[in-house]
Parts: structure tokens; sequence; C-alpha cells
């Protein structure tokens, strides 16, 4: 059973990096191409929105104990990216020309091009430890951005979603409109955010350490 478990791992991981990684080459040929950065949603969106949909299996990986990594911070990066990609940028032709589109989806394919061939390469036991330290560290530059971008890319939403009155069928049962809740979430953005950047500190102490320990007794 584990080594089925891990062949399957192995090859969701791989496909996810194989993804990812197309999406990345989409937008920087339409950057060369066009010298601009207004196409990546239109080189890569459609891509982009079906990989981060996918990640929802990640979820269900530690919901039931494939991996060890819990559910919970996997559940909150995933529905923050994908309310974002989704009910926001897929929706809204007005923001998908924006410079922080291109921000954001390549600061996303740059961490999911080193985290998924990370994973796919310890389950089979055999991951570089540069890929490793990688993983660990690119974090702390990448993902700043790539939340930024998000909030940026929501600010500039907000007139559009209120002039549109967006998902208006769906919250007329709530006491508040779609429009409220995406200011309320752009104010608690960085307080969650903040939560999921401590526990990938904590993760990269715990991770590298472990690491340096076993070179010692190789040593």
């Amino acid at each position: 059973m584990a080594s089925l478990s891990n062949l399957y791992l192995f090859i969701y991981n791989s496909v996810q990096a194989l993804g990812w990684a197309i999406a990345l080459f989409r937008i920087l040929i339409d950057f060369v191409s066009t010298k601009s950065i207004n196409g990546a949603y239109a080189s890569a969106g459609d891509l982009i929105c079906l990989l981060q949909t996918l990640g929802f299996i990640e979820v269900l990986h530690g919901a039931l104990g494939i991996v060890p990594s819990g559910f919970l911070f996997p559940l909150m990066q995933w529905g923050g990216r994908t309310h974002f990609v989704l009910a926001i940028v897929h929706r809204l032709l007005e923001v998908q020309k924006s410079p922080a589109v291109f921000i954001t989806f390549v600061a996303w394919c740059c961490m999911e091009i080193i985290r998924y061939p990370f994973y796919a390469l310890s389950c089979l036991g055999k991951c570089p430890s540069f890929i490793t330290y990688l993983r660990y560290t690119a974090f702390i530059v990448i993902y700043p951005i790539g939340v930024l971008g998000e909030m940026w890319i929501m600010y500039q939403s907000l007139p559009v979603i209120m002039e549109k009155n967006l998902y208006a069928n769906y919250f007329s049962v709530l006491p508040f409109t779609y429009y409220t809740f995406v200011k309320v979430v752009l104010i608690c953005y960085p307080f969650l955010w903040l939560q999921l950047y401590l526990y990938l500190f904590k993760q990269r102490r715990s991770k590298l350490r472990t690491r340096n320990e076993k070179q010692k007794k190789r040593k």
C-alpha cells in the first residue's frame, strides 16, 4: 500500500509540476513576443484555473492522512488562491490585463515548479539537497510577491464588482453583498497570509535542520 501511495503521489506531483512549467513557459513566451505583461491571463489563465482547481486534491491528501501536512493550512491556501483566480480574475475581463495578474501568475508558477518536483522526488527518496533548500527558502521572497499581486487585483476589482453587483443571486439570502465580502477578505488577507507565512518558516526550520543532521551523520 505504501508503494502504491508513493507511486500515486509521484504521478500527481509530476503532472502538477509539468502543468505549472507549461503555464510559466506560455506566460514568458507571450511576454517575449508581445513585449507586454498584459497577456498573462490570455496565455495561461485557463490552464492555471484548472491546475489550481485540481489542487483541492492536496487538501484531501491531508484530510485522509496520505500526507502528514494536515488539511487546515492547505485548505486556507487553496481557498484563497481559488477564490482569487476563479471568482475574480476568471470572471472579470476588466482585470485580466492588469500587471498584477502577470506578477501573481509568475510568482505562483515559480513556487510550484519548485514545490511539486520536491514532492515528486521525495516520493522516490531521491530529492537533491538543492531542491530541498529551494523548497524551504524560495517562498521567503516569492510568497509575499504573489500575495501582494492577489491583493492588488482584489482592490482593483472592487469598483467593477460594485458596478456589476457581482454574484447578487448567490448573496441575495445573505445580509451582505459580494462587494462587502471581498472588502472584508481584503482586510483579513494580510493576517491570514501571515499565519501561513509563519507556518512555512516553522516548516523550514524543521526540514532544513533534519536535512543538516542527516548530512552530519553521513560524515
